[in-house]
C-alpha cells in the first residue's frame, strides 16, 4: 500500500475516537498528538502539521449538527482537514487542443522516462491518439528505454538517436505531432538543478510552448520536494507535479504536503512499478484510502477497464446463485488481476481496508493464475463444469498432465469452494456487514 505506515497510524488514531465513550478535551488532544506523530514520521512539513493541528482543535469545538454524533463529527473534521492538507481537490489535465503537449521535467532518477510511458498508457486507454517524444540527449539509455516503452504501450515514438540538440529534435518532429491528440515530451535531467539544465529547459520551453509542464519528482526526497518544485517552476513555469515511487517510501507525506502549497499542484501519483500504476491524484479519495474509508469511484473506474458490463452481469448472476464453475473462477481472478493486487483493491472498498480477511480465501499470488490455467488445460470438460467430482485420484492425474504440483491443484479446488461459500453467504445475508461479522467477528464501528 502507498504510505502504509502512515495509513496504519491514522487508522489507529481514528479508532480511539470510535472506541471512546464520549468526546472531551483530553481525547481531542490525544488525537492531535497522534496525528502529528504520524504525519511527522512520514516527513510532512512541520509548520503545515501544526497548522493542521490547530484547525482540528478549533473545529472540534463546534457543536454536532442534528443527525450526527460528536464522534462522527470529529471523524468528519479529521477527514476534511487531511484532504485540505493534501491539496483539497483534483487538478485534471484538460485535453482540448490537438495536439495537446505535455513536457516532463525533473532530475536524474526521478522516473521521468518511465512516467512518460505510464502517461501514454493512461491516456491511450481513454481513447486518445498518443505519441511520446524523446529529447533527452544526455542519458545514453533514454532513447532506447522510451522507444521500448512506446512499443509496450502501443503508441508512436518520435526521436532522433544521433541528434545532440533537443531543440533540433523537436523542430524536426513538429510537422508530425499534428497527427496526434496528445504528445508527451521527455526531457533531459541532471543530478542537480544546474544553470546548464535551466538554460536547456528554458530553450525547450520556448520552442515547445507546451500546454502542460509537469515536474516528475521522487517521493523519497520528502520535504525537499517543495524547494525543487519551486526551482523548476521558476525555470520553465511548471503547471503541475507527478510524485513517483510513493509505494516504496515512508517519506511520501513530505512530497505530497509540500507540493500542495506551491502553485504547481500534484496531478498524478506513481503507485507501483507496473505500466498501469499511475493514478490521478484526488486528495479526497487518497485520504479515504489512508484512513480506511475506501474509494469506490476509483474501484469502479478500475473495474470498467478490467471487465465488460455484460461479463460482469453474467458473473454476478452466477455468483449470487452459487453456480459458477472453475472457468468462471479463472475469469474472475484474471479480471481482478487486471485491476491490480487484491490488497490494493481492498483499500478501495469502504471498511474493507481495516479488516484482516483470510489470506487463503482472498489473495491470489503473482504467477498463480498461470499455473491454474495449466491445471485446467489438463481437466476434462465435465471436471471444469462440475469441480465437485474432482477426487484425489483425479487431482493426481491433473497434476501429472499439467506439470504443476498436487498441492497447487488442491489449492485451486479449495479456492473455488471458498469463493462459492462466500457468495452463498452474501446471498443468504444480503448485508455485507453481517457477512464481515461472520468472517471476522466484528466490524469497527463508526467508519
Amino acid at each position: 500500500m502507498v504510505l502504509e505506515k502512515l495509513g496504519d497510524s491514522l487508522k489507529s488514531t481514528l479508532s480511539k475516537i470510535t472506541q471512546s465513550l464520549f468526546v472531551d478535551e483530553k481525547l481531542i488532544n490525544e488525537l492531535v498528538k497522534d496525528l502529528q506523530r504520524a504525519l511527522l514520521q512520514s516527513d510532512a512539513n512541520v509548520q503545515l502539521v501544526f497548522d493542521l493541528s490547530n484547525k482540528i482543535k478549533e473545529r472540534a469545538k463546534e457543536p454536532a449538527p442534528a443527525g450526527i454524533t460528536k464522534k462522527e463529527l470529529l471523524v468528519k473534521i479529521v477527514y476534511e482537514e487531511l484532504t485540505n492538507f493534501l491539496g483539497q481537490e483534483a487538478h485534471e489535465i484538460s485535453i482540448t487542443e490537438r495536439p495537446t503537449q505535455i513536457m516532463l521535467v525533473g532530475l536524474f532518477g526521478s522516473g521521468k522516462t518511465t512516467t512518460a510511458g505510464k502517461l501514454a498508457k493512461f491516456y491511450k486507454k481513454r481513447g486518445l491518439k498518443v505519441a511520446v517524444m524523446q529529447t533527452d540527449t544526455w542519458r545514453p539509455a533514454a532513447y532506447d528505454q522510451l522507444e521500448q516503452l512506446a512499443k509496450q504501450v502501443g503508441v508512436d515514438f518520435l526521436g532522433i538517436k544521433t541528434e545532440k540538440d533537443p531543440i533540433n529534435i523537436y523542430q524536426a518532429m513538429e510537422n508530425r505531432i499534428k497527427d496526434y491528440d496528445l504528445v508527451i515530451i521527455d526531457t533531459a535531467g541532471r543530478d542537480a538543478l544546474s544553470d546548464e539544465l535551466i538554460k536547456e529547459l528554458n530553450r525547450l520551453h520556448l520552442a515547445v510552448q507546451a500546454e502542460e509542464k509537469l515536474l516528475v519528482i521522487s517521493a523519497d526526497i520528502g520535504q525537499a520536494a517543495q524547494k525543487q518544485a519551486q526551482a523548476f517552476h521558476d525555470a520553465c513555469g511548471v503547471t503541475g507535479v507527478i510524485v513517483t515511487k510513493l509505494e516504496g517510501t515512508a517519506k511520501g507525506g513530505g512530497a505530497l504536503s509540500a507540493c500542495s502549497v506551491t502553485k504547481a499542484p500534484i496531478k498524478f501519483i506513481g503507485v507501483g512499478e507496473k505500466i498501469d500504476d499511475l493514478e490521478l491524484f484526488h486528495p479526497q479519495r487518497f485520504v479515504g484510502r489512508l484512513i480506511g474509508m475506501g474509494d469506490l469511484e476509483s474501484l469502479l473506474e478500475k473495474a470498467k477497464e478490467a471487465i465488460t458490463e455484460e461479463d460482469a452481469e453474467e458473473l454476478q448472476d452466477k455468483f449470487l446463485k452459487g453456480e459458477f464453475n472453475l472457468i468462471d473462477l479463472y475469469h474472475q481472478m484474471k479480471s481482478l488481476k487486471k485491476m491490480g493486487s487484491f490488497k490494493k483493491i481492498m483499500e478501495l472498498i469502504p471498511g474493507m481496508g481495516q479488516l484482516k480477511l483470510p489470506t487463503e480465501m482472498l489473495d491470489v499470488q503473482e504467477g498463480k493464475l498461470e499455473k491454474w490455467r495449466y491445471a485446467m488445460d489438463s481437466m476434462t470438460k465435465q471436471e471444469l463444469e462440475e469441480p465437485e467430482i474432482i477426487s484425489a485420484e483425479r487431482m493426481d492425474r491433473i497434476a501429472a498432465g499439467s506439470g504443476v504440483s498436487i498441492g497447487e491443484v488442491r489449492e485451486l479446488i479449495k479456492q473455488h469452494r471458498q469463493s462459492k461459500k462466500l457468495m452463498k453467504m452474501f446471498k443468504g445475508e444480503g448485508d455485507i456487514n453481517k457477512v464481515m461479522k461472520k468472517m471476522q467477528g466484528k466490524l469497527p464501528k463508526g467508519m
